[in-house]
């Protein structure tokens, strides 16, 4: 009896620590698949939410709504003016009749034409530059970015290849201890590839800080309405097609157009100081009560431009219109030479993607492997495999600023023909 009861307790005792190792193996699971997924968005939704909650973007769209209200109040008609006055009348002669005196009158401004249609032309030119200012930067906003999450992605591959390369690393670290432990290398090459090591863990949490970094900057541009940390639908290699960048429609161009806005306001505002020497007649008419007599009057007031002729302001807008027209052909001039200029840059970008894609990461890996062979083999030191590694990290680098430098060059192209003004092209 004894026996079993003591074998009872070793099976019981053999049950529960099981159960308690099933229970320790499922939590981290279940911990795991519990843990969140983030988010993954698409370009066109990361522009969307930036488009509705960006601030300045929201400014300039009031301003809109100010340019209207500024239309209303260049079309409004002047106020008449309405006069009362009471006073007694005292006799001072036998003949006069004394009693209370009450004078009324009432005057009305009338503009001329030519005035009321300059100024109203002048604030309508003002709401289809608000307009295109709008647009304007709708195209500047949506740019940047759609280049912000470019370098979002290119953080996140550089950090990851930043983690790969300390991962190779530590093999050969863990390598070339076993070889130095066992007599077969020199201390030195322990002494490398530790400094290795190191370098490269601080180029991984550098990496790593800036890929933060990057989310952060592009949160700001959507007033912190983005996930805290999500994924993008992105990758440097999509594709860019030339011939779809050679299309240019100059005429829409939102800036263009919000500089032909102001040109036209500047010809409004000219021709409305032109018109402002002989601004309009105001109409009068009077009414006096006095005790025994009545008296109504009707009478013009006109002002003669005799001292001031208005040169001061019909200079002054004249000269402002022709600076608004020099700043609209200057602008056209430099978006062109822009636009060329973004040509090479994709044309580089290209040429040096391809030569690093199908040329020097092969070669680089090409050489890597030689390395790790001989390594091996004992016909060449540590040094030599670092230095290919090193070689082949510093290219692959190169290939992912070249692949970014060519979405950058494309984006820069379609910001500069104002593709992104439009809702329908995000």
């Amino acid at each position: 009896m004894v026996r079993l009861a003591a074998l009872g307790i070793c099976l019981a005792g053999c049950f529960a620590a099981q159960a308690r190792e099933t229970g320790v193996a499922a939590a981290p699971a279940n911990a795991v698949s519990a843990e969140p997924q983030q988010p993954r968005l698409s370009l066109e939704q990361l522009v969307q939410t930036v488009l509705d909650n960006n601030p300045e973007l929201r400014a300039v769209q009031q301003s809109g709504v100010t340019a209207q209200a500024a239309v209303l109040s260049a079309g409004a008609l002047p106020n008449p003016k309405l006069e009362w006055s009471r006073g007694d009348n005292t006799a001072r002669l036998a003949s006069a009749t004394p009693g209370s005196v009450q004078s009324m009158g009432i005057s009305v401004p009338i503009e001329m034409p030519s005035v009321r249609s300059a100024r109203i032309e002048a604030a309508q030119a003002g709401q289809r530059a608000s307009v295109h200012q709008i647009a304007a930067s709708r195209n500047a906003l949506v740019a940047q970015v759609k280049l912000k999450a470019y370098e979002v992605v290119l953080r996140q591959a550089q950090a990851l290849a930043a983690r790969d390369a300390v991962r190779l690393l530590e093999q050969v670290h863990e390598r070339v201890r076993v070889r130095v432990s066992s007599g077969e290398a020199a201390r030195y090459e322990i002494i490398k590839a530790d400094a290795e090591l190191i370098n490269a863990r601080q180029q991984e949490q550098t990496a790593r800080l800036m890929a933060e970094q990057s989310l952060l900057s592009l949160n700001r541009l959507a007033a912190g309405h983005l996930p805290a940390r999500f994924d993008l639908a992105l990758s440097l290699q999509d594709p860019v097609v030339p011939d779809q960048l050679q299309n240019i429609n100059w005429q829409a161009h939102p800036e263009l157009l919000q500089l032909q806005s102001e040109v036209d306001r500047a010809e409004a505002q000219k021709q409305g100081a032109r018109a402002s020497r002989w601004p309009g007649v105001e109409l009068r008419y009077a009414q006096t009560r006095e005790p025994d007599i009545r008296n109504h009057t009707v009478g013009v007031s006109v002002q003669i431009p005799l001292f001031d002729q208005r040169r001061g302001p019909m200079e002054e807008a004249a000269s402002e219109a022709e600076r608004a027209r020099v700043r609209m052909e200057g602008r056209r001039a430099e978006l062109e030479q822009q636009m060329q200029q973004a040509w090479k840059v994709l044309e580089m970008a290209q040429v040096r993607t391809k030569a690093l894609s199908e040329g020097a990461v092969r070669e680089a890996e090409s050489a890597l492997r030689v390395a790790e062979a001989a390594y091996r083999f004992g016909e060449r030191g540590i040094l030599d495999v670092l230095d290919a590694q090193r070689v082949l990290r510093t290219v692959r680098a190169d290939l992912l600023e070249a692949r970014y430098q060519l979405q950058s060059a494309r984006i820069e192209l379609d910001f500069l023909a104002g593709r992104y003004a439009d809702a329908s092209a995000f």
